[in-house]
């Protein structure tokens, strides 16, 4: 959901575009976490704001990126599995590769981000890298993050730790070191450990490092537990024994990234943790507002369980002539309402405001009115309070309603999109009020799917898509056709709902509220009845 990623080759000797820094450049190791994106540090965040490059593994979780600059340079180093429908060839770089290109980009001036999933310092080959910008003389800097075992005792409900039965725990790799001279694993040594056991990266060796440690004399009967995927929004977990992991990966046919856990006492963890308990665990869901008003959606859906996609299907931008924005901000007095329809208008028109030498005086003695509460709260946030805003139903008609009663011999100025519809306009002319419409931002069809979104909507995996316009309607149409019949579609209002059935698709579901909220509800309510 993030910003467009990028494949390069590593061993291309093209520079990199001259997007320098004056400052000499440094290098930022960040552990991004197991998995939930939430789980960055805010240290974390801050480095990707400043990045001029981020280097971001393929398992790290890409809404992770929505916190880079939108001038940032990001690639992916190696295929990237973000959703499982990706099918993509590109190998992953060796760790040579990435060395070089971190101490090469660094001396260009440049700030560079290296992405690690979890923790750089645990089996993350944090040491080469550090060794290689040491030997080139580059600076910098190691951000912790949370590893895997650590986010299972929290989102598996596995606790690592417990004072009455493991208060020790020892993190081991099932991968051991390539060189021929890296010491061997004391197998007797772990049988014998008086704690819990963690395996990372030990899918693919699972029958060699289980049958070491049961002969080294660990019985095969010890509890142990697979976690795959930890924190993630299709996190699964599989219980057995430390003697029936290798047919229960098989089995399952489990893939990476998978942590085993290994315990006496595990059996008596809680059969499902709070995690998956949540009500929309396991659904996916496609946000296709523009990318910067997703948030709306993001954040209680993903509280709820779900995991959210984003597929933009309009983008907003200023208008392309200020000129009778600008002039209507020079006769603001002749005004007696000033009318928003959303939340774009709010801030595209007062930041223009603002941006000509004005401030909040220029609306002295201007009514301002609000199609519904998100617009409202826009408002608040410059320090304005809305004299005229629909009581319960959030929508055009409601507005034109409120505003119709008295209207004539009014003057009207109206913030708008280039495009949409034109029920208040006309409802206020029809009152006998006189209205003057300013287009202050544009809103364009989005011309192109991401693939990886289109993949996983024609195969049906995503369960529902978010509708909240009837232009998004459109171009969602636009960009899908048919295949958007393989998911449950939930309208944000009746006349989106026209909208959708004009073009061919009935929505499983309408809000009753039409807000972001009402969407986020009525997605809750249908699922919990399924």
């Amino acid at each position: 959901m993030a910003k467009q990623r990028q494949s390069i080759d590593p061993s291309d000797s093209r520079e990199s575009p001259p997007n320098f820094s004056p400052a000499r450049g440094k290098v930022f190791l960040v552990g991004a976490g197991p998995g939930d994106a939430g789980l960055i540090t805010w240290r974390g965040v801050e480095c990707l704001r400043r990045a001029d490059v981020v280097l971001y593994d393929y398992l790290v979780n890409p809404a992770i990126l929505r916190h880079a600059s939108s001038n940032a340079e990001l690639i992916c180093l190696g295929r990237h599995r973000a959703t499982p429908e990706k099918t993509s060839g590109d190998r992953i770089w060796g760790q040579s590769e990435i060395n070089e290109q971190l101490v090469k980009r660094a001396r260009q001036g440049r700030r560079v981000v290296r992405l690690k999933g979890g923790d750089p310092i645990v089996f993350g080959r944090l040491a080469e890298e550090a060794a290689a910008l040491d030997a080139a003389g580059v600076d910098y800097e190691i951000v912790p993050g949370i590893t895997a075992a650590l986010a299972a005792g929290s989102y598996a409900g596995i606790w690592i730790t417990q004072r009455d039965n493991a208060s020790a725990v020892a993190f081991i790799t099932g991968h051991e070191g390539d060189s021929d001279n890296a010491p061997p694993l004391d197998y007797a040594a772990i049988a014998a450990f008086p704690g819990t056991l963690v395996f990372y990266m030990g899918v693919t060796t699972a029958r060699e490092w289980t049958a070491a440690l049961i002969a080294a004399g660990k019985s095969a009967d010890t509890p142990a537990a697979i976690v795959r995927r930890c924190s993630w929004p299709d996190q699964s977990m599989v219980r057995c024994t430390l003697g029936t992991v290798v047919q229960q990966i098989a089995t399952a046919r489990l893939r990476p990234p998978v942590i085993v856990i290994v315990g006496d006492w595990i059996d008596s963890a809680a059969a499902e943790s709070w995690f998956t308990r949540r009500p929309l665990f396991g659904k996916r869901i496609l946000l296709t507002r523009p990318i910067d008003r997703t948030d709306a959606l993001w954040q209680p859906l993903t509280e709820l369980g779900a995991e959210c996609l984003v597929q933009p299907a309009i983008e907003i931008s200023p208008t392309d002539d200020w000129r009778p924005v600008d002039a209507a901000l020079a006769r603001l007095a002749e005004f007696d309402w000033l009318v928003f329809s959303s939340v774009n208008g709010v801030q595209f028109l007062l930041d223009r405001l603002f941006a000509t030498g004005g401030d909040v005086r220029k609306l002295a003695g201007i009514k301002l009115a609000a199609i519904g509460p998100g617009t409202s709260e826009e408002l608040a946030k410059y320090h304005l309070r809305v004299d005229g805003q629909p009581p319960e139903v959030y929508r055009a008609e409601a507005l034109a309603e409120l505003l119709a009663e008295d209207a004539r011999g009014k003057k009207f100025l109206l913030a708008r999109a280039s495009r949409g519809r034109e029920v208040v306009a006309e409802t206020l002319r029809a009152a006998g009020a006189a209205v003057e419409q300013i287009v202050v931002y544009r809103s364009t069809d989005v011309a192109q799917p991401d693939p990886e979104i289109a993949a996983a909507l024609k195969a049906g995996r995503i369960d529902w898509t978010t509708v909240t316009s009837s232009a998004i309607a459109h171009s969602l149409a636009k960009l899908f056709g048919e295949d958007l019949r393989k998911t449950k579609i939930v309208s944000i209002s009746p006349v989106t709902s026209a909208t959708l059935r004009e073009l061919g698709f009935e929505p499983a579901a309408e809000a009753t509220q039409y807000t972001m909220e009402g969407v986020v509800a009525t997605i809750l309510t249908a699922t919990s009845t399924e």
